[in-house]
């Protein structure tokens, strides 16, 4: 079974073909992201780090820009730099261009100002977009897929319907020899285990417990319980009623295979395959950054109230489990899973559904939220204090 891609210098598989322009701190998204509007074909990443923070956050900052720029849905990246901020932009451009990308950095400060790192980027991204609008796509294997999943505006029909269609996919995915990435570790808390008896080993199992208690014992620092902040108001709304209920219904969307291991939150993929955990919190602009940073071409998201943002190089397959949901926001849905509640479809029809629907998208079909460009929710999850 293949899709189309395309094939980059590491023997990475990307389902887009963009530039990406990566600000190294918060102070050059304005340039990047006006370069980008000059420039069709690019991508910016506009987010909040990069200076005035902790040394592991920099590090982790740095290392999760670095990752985003590893994406193989990019074909090519320009750094944009300040020149005085705290993220190490020298070791992002070594690093990417190890891939064997073409990556080129501007520093705002050495060329004399906004306007003139606007002019000089804007020439660049155009050089850039030119020499990757030649590459084709070619048949690979599907065993070079890596999709994300999450859920997000969840309600009771998530767990009962659209979370069930995304295990249904991943479990296929991984029987073919894929990659599946799922998170959201504060909805673990209740569930984590049942997720650590499908680890492969004690170490994995452990694993699982640590980054709960983890996330559980970051909220305690500042006097609160996880709890107080989830499930969150529109879930209570949707009829859910503790974290433990979210739990078991969120944990569903990763199907029932052995879980392989936990990646920190900025890490790539390199040769792992089947079920991985990726220690993120829940929240769309973090979440969907720190999957992108695992090198997923895709993500599927299950909703029940209705989610509609993606994200600038990773297409994300809206799946909604909700039938009233559906034909309400069906401009920015892909798939009704609702079909499901009302008995209509079955968790195994809807499945191969969202299963085909990703091949198509793999391949080149645009999601919903691509087609709208709703796709700039974007930050970076950090541990400490800006200071």
């Amino acid at each position: 079974m293949e899709f189309m891609g395309y094939v980059r210098p590491d023997g990475k598989v990307g389902a887009r073909n963009y530039v990406g322009v990566i600000p190294s701190v918060t102070c050059a998204n304005d340039v990047a992201q006006a370069i980008c509007r000059q420039v069709m074909g690019t991508v910016s990443f506009l987010h909040h780090q990069g200076c005035c923070q902790m040394p592991p956050d920099l590090e982790r900052v740095t290392d999760t820009l670095i990752s985003l720029g590893k994406s193989p849905n990019l074909a090519s990246v320009l750094v944009v730099s300040l020149g005085c901020e705290g993220t190490d932009h020298e070791r992002m451009v070594k690093e990417i261009a190890a891939t064997g990308k073409h990556v080129e950095i501007i520093h705002i400060q050495e060329l004399g100002g906004v306007s003139k790192a606007i002019q000089a980027g804007t020439d660049i991204a155009r050089r850039l977009v030119i020499e990757a609008s030649g590459l084709q796509r070619q048949p690979v294997d599907v065993s070079n897929i890596v999709m994300a999943i999450k859920c997000g505006a969840s309600d009771t029909t998530s767990g009962m319907a659209s979370n069930c269609v995304i295990g249904y996919v991943a479990d296929k995915l991984v029987d073919l020899g894929a990659t599946v990435i799922f998170g959201e570790t504060t909805e673990f808390i209740g569930g984590e285990h049942l997720l650590a008896r499908r680890a492969v080993s004690k170490e994995v199992g452990d694993k699982i417990f640590k980054i709960v208690n983890d996330m559980e014992n970051r909220a305690k620092a500042i006097g609160c319980d996880m709890r107080k902040g989830q499930p969150t108001p529109g879930n209570i709304a949707g009829g859910l009623s503790s974290i433990e209920e979210k739990t078991l219904g969120a944990i569903v969307k990763s199907g029932t295979r052995p879980i392989q291991g936990v990646l920190d939150y900025p890490e790539f993929v390199t040769d792992q395959k089947g079920l991985w955990i990726k220690d993120t919190p829940g929240r769309e602009p973090e979440i969907l950054t720190g999957m992108a940073a695992t090198g997923a071409q895709f993500m599927m998201f299950s909703t029940g109230r209705g989610a509609p943002q993606g994200f600038p190089c990773m297409p994300v397959v809206k799946i909604c489990g909700n039938p009233i949901t559906y034909p309400r926001m069906e401009q920015d849905m892909d798939l009704n899973a609702g079909l499901i509640i009302t008995g209509d479809k079955t968790i195994e029809q809807v499945g191969e559904e969202a299963f085909a629907k990703a091949l198509r998208t793999l391949s080149g079909e645009m999601t919903k939220n691509e087609a709208i460009q709703y796709v700039s929710s974007i930050d970076i999850h950090c541990l400490g204090p800006v200071i």
